[in-house]
């Protein structure tokens, strides 16, 4: 079973908005650290954004200012609103969860993932 599940992706044409959700399935209830992550053909994985138990979030500097990441104390959920976006937006996106409360910026920091959501932004 995997852990988390994303939902939100699909197809977009530039400066578009989508949003992005990511849920635990094995703790629904349990707020932990949370981070997303894209890869896009032929390239490796890459942060985008993160969100500390205590409301801190983190952003790549290529996401800043377009991209806002939130979630409720009270539930695992975590979104990922993307504004403006850009072809060089399109990725598979990735939900992290962090068995801890401070956000990381490295994949190796995260111990749960979801399978993935494509989102393409066309120009």
């Amino acid at each position: 079973q995997v852990p988390l599940e994303e939902s939100g992706g699909g197809l977009v044409q530039a400066g578009g908005s989508l949003r992005l959700s990511c849920e635990s399935v094995t703790r629904p209830f349990i707020r932990n650290a949370m981070g997303w992550f894209r890869q896009a053909p032929g390239k490796e994985r890459q942060f985008v954004a993160a969100l500390s138990k205590n409301g801190v979030a983190y952003y790549a500097d290529s996401v800043q200012g377009r991209f806002i990441i939130s979630g409720l104390n009270t539930t695992s959920t975590v979104y990922l609103q993307m504004n403006n976006l850009r072809p060089e937006d399109t990725a598979v996106y990735y939900c992290a969860e962090k068995w801890g409360a401070v956000a990381g910026v490295r994949s190796s920091d995260y111990d749960d993932w979801g399978q993935g959501i494509q989102v393409t932004v066309s120009a």
